[in-house]
């Protein structure tokens, strides 16, 4: 019980003060005074930083992680994100001649699961040309990216799939308008400064029917099974972090990101305010992560 009520204190310290959460996607925090030259305020972890600032902070993390992304990836969730991730695959369901946008896809865990579910379908019929853009604001994940896709074959002569690679900004993504027809971001979304722009970005470059699917750390519905999740992220995350990547800091601020995402309705509520229709989601495992989907019609 001591070490309860110590975590408690711990998390409640630390959380951004009530103003922050009223804020449209719990992402940014206006300055009292519109009119002052005070930089608007956004959360990083549970720090507040200015926004401008954020992405720079973020930036850093990934560079700093990104040789360790996939190992840690396996030990902080017992390797239970793999399934997630193949789960989030079979509810896309993708068919030959999708082009997707993976966004925040630097090491391609999503892309090529979509290569190898279009290699299942079998040979795509005449005229149907499917292609992966991954898109990630950080080089250096999709450096590791890269080099994973030479390794394990994932390229256009061996897969018939066309893979691209695009270092951009998914607030403000360098793609024109209505040129994909489905949009993943998985584990990506709950580190942009402006949640609402990105799901805007979304909606823009989604063609008509186009789908939007995102995978991210939610909330547990259960107030007990969500402390032991709390003692488990906040005392052995930066921990495994410290032993495997060598870095306890950046792990310490993904865990505290998590606690900062809106929860299953909200977010549910942001993607329907940024357009997509027929807005649903999907727990897993008891709510750790979830599947929100929607569509441009």
């Amino acid at each position: 019980m001591a070490l309860r009520r110590s975590v408690i204190r711990f998390i409640s310290s630390k959380r951004p003060s009530p103003a922050v959460y009223r804020t449209c996607g719990f992402s940014t925090q206006a300055s009292k005074d519109e009119s002052s030259n005070k930089t608007k305020q956004t959360h990083f972890g549970f720090q507040s930083v200015d926004e401008e600032e954020k992405w720079k902070k973020v930036h850093e993390v990934f560079e700093t992680v990104a040789e360790k992304y996939d190992v840690m990836n396996d030990a902080m969730s017992l390797g239970i994100h793999r399934l997630w991730k193949d789960i989030f695959m079979q509810r896309l369901a993708p068919t030959h001649g999708t082009k997707l946008l993976d966004v925040a896809g630097g090491t391609g865990d999503i892309s090529f699961r979509y290569i190898n579910y279009l290699r299942n379908l079998g040979p795509p019929p005449e005229g149907k040309h499917s292609s992966v853009t991954v898109c990630d604001i950080n080089q250096a994940m999709l450096d590791v990216g890269k080099v994973r896709a030479q390794r394990q074959g994932f390229t256009r002569e061996a897969t018939g799939v066309d893979i691209d690679w695009l270092c951009g900004d998914a607030e403000k993504l360098t793609v024109p308008d209505e040129s994909y027809t489905a949009y993943t971001i998985a584990f990506g979304i709950r580190n942009c400064t402006h949640i609402d722009k990105v799901l805007e970005e979304a909606y823009r470059v989604l063609t008509p029917g186009g789908r939007f699917m995102c995978l991210e750390f939610s909330q547990l519905p259960n107030n007990t099974m969500q402390w032991l999740y709390d003692q488990y992220s906040f005392q052995v995350i930066p921990v495994l972090g410290q032993l495997i990547a060598g870095q306890w800091k950046p792990y310490q601020y993904l865990v505290e990101s998590i606690r900062q995402f809106p929860d299953q309705e909200k977010f549910k509520a942001m993607i329907e305010d940024a357009g997509f229709r027929q807005v649903r989601y999907e727990n897993l495992t008891f709510g750790v992560c979830a599947i929100h989907s929607g569509f441009k019609i």
